[in-house]
């Protein structure tokens, strides 16, 4: 599971819930053009009282594709889509399975819906921290052995898994006892605004589409503009990422949506020659031959200081971007029980993550800006 959300960080970064009653009625469109723009996951169609939801890479390598029906109030399906999953909207209970799909939840004031997840120590933020507190939430386990008992008990109106490969069993026992499972592909998507644009998948869930249109368009409007801003700049500081693990050096692929986000902030990441989008794992020696030199190193977390990165392995004070304290992690902003935010909310906000490497990078572009999610190390 660690290394699991450490190649989640270095794609940069290669990865829960209440009953409550909604008041918005589900919103009755007539158009079947596909909502989705930059994700390739996902699309959905809108008719007259149902959505269709195509899912078509929740893992690498997905052989097929997943269709879901999501049905409004006395709304009419037509008998050739009925052999697909059908979902009444809009939701009023829901388990996610994966601390990304909270941000969403939040952005469309559903967090209270969320009944269930899967480690909920992993949970940052202090809207479901709270209702986390008050034994709103189950504890369901861990996503390869849900707890089917609980699940059966709390009978959620669906249930959004995900997978690394096409071999989940645990989700494939939750239908066969009648219960509704979506599959969410957000982390395998490879680009910052293709993330970001899972919010329409949670919106026509909750018959909230329109609200969640308006939410992406601003964070796309804002990653944009960030982008025009360090065209401006008139340096390209070469860029280190990640650090050791169990003996190997983790750092992401060059068509990662990290390596993407590093050169549109202009950046030189040393490794941006690579294809891919999940982690290269490395020597130290290799790395170190190619970025000892590296003006700045983004590392993967682990740290809180350089002092830990030293105590972990002498050798990290050899690169001249420690030597010079250019070294920056997100890892202080944790919720109370130890999650760390980046993991939760940076997919979903590439806005805030775009802005945080240009004022690392090019400083001068973004005066008074305040990083939120990254910090140099002292």
């Amino acid at each position: 599971m660690k290394i699991f959300r450490s190649a989640l960080f270095l794609t940069l970064i290669p990865f829960l819930f209440i009953k409550c009653k909604n008041e918005t009625k589900p919103e009755t469109v007539t158009s079947h053009k596909n909502t989705v723009h930059y994700a390739k996951g996902f699309s959905i169609e809108n008719y007259s009282g149902y959505s269709v939801v195509t899912v078509k890479n929740p893992w690498p390598k997905a052989t097929k594709n997943y269709t879901y029906i999501l049905k409004e109030k006395n709304g009419i399906i037509p008998d050739s889509l009925k052999k697909n999953p059908v979902i009444p909207i809009p939701i009023n209970k829901i388990v996610v399975t994966s601390t990304t799909h909270i941000p969403s939840l939040e952005m469309l004031n559903v967090e209270k819906s969320l009944i269930g997840f899967p480690n909920l120590n992993y949970i940052s933020s202090e809207k479901v921290r709270a209702l986390i507190d008050a034994k709103k939430i189950k504890e369901l386990g861990n996503n390869q052995s849900l707890n089917i008992e609980v699940l059966l008990d709390l009978q959620p109106d669906v249930i959004i898994g995900y997978g690394i490969d096409n071999n989940n069993p645990s989700l494939d026992n939750l239908q066969k006892s009648g219960l509704k499972v979506m599959l969410n592909g957000d982390w395998n998507e490879e680009t910052p605004l293709g993330k970001a644009e899972w919010i329409k998948f949670f919106g026509a869930l909750y018959g909230k589409q329109k609200q969640a249109d308006e939410l992406f368009t601003k964070i796309e409007k804002d990653y944009l503009k960030t982008i025009q801003i360090a065209k401006r700049a008139t340096t390209t500081p070469t860029v280190l990422a990640g650090d050791m693990f169990e003996d190997r050096w983790y750092l992401p692929k060059g068509t990662s949506w990290g390596s993407l986000m590093l050169k549109e902030a202009k950046s030189d990441y040393l490794w941006k020659e690579t294809s891919g989008t999940g982690s290269l794992s490395l020597s130290f020696e290799t790395v170190f031959e190619k970025a000892k030199n590296a003006n700045i190193w983004i590392t993967s977390g682990q740290f809180s200081t350089l002092k830990e990165m030293t105590d972990a392995n002498p050798h990290y004070a050899q690169f001249d971007a420690f030597a010079n304290k250019n070294v920056y992690s997100f890892t202080r902003k944790k919720g109370k029980t130890g999650g760390i935010l980046y993991y939760e909310l940076a997919p979903n906000r590439p806005d805030l993550v775009m802005k945080d490497l240009v004022k690392i990078l090019h400083p001068e572009l973004l005066r008074g800006y305040q990083p939120f999610f990254f910090e140099k190390l002292k």
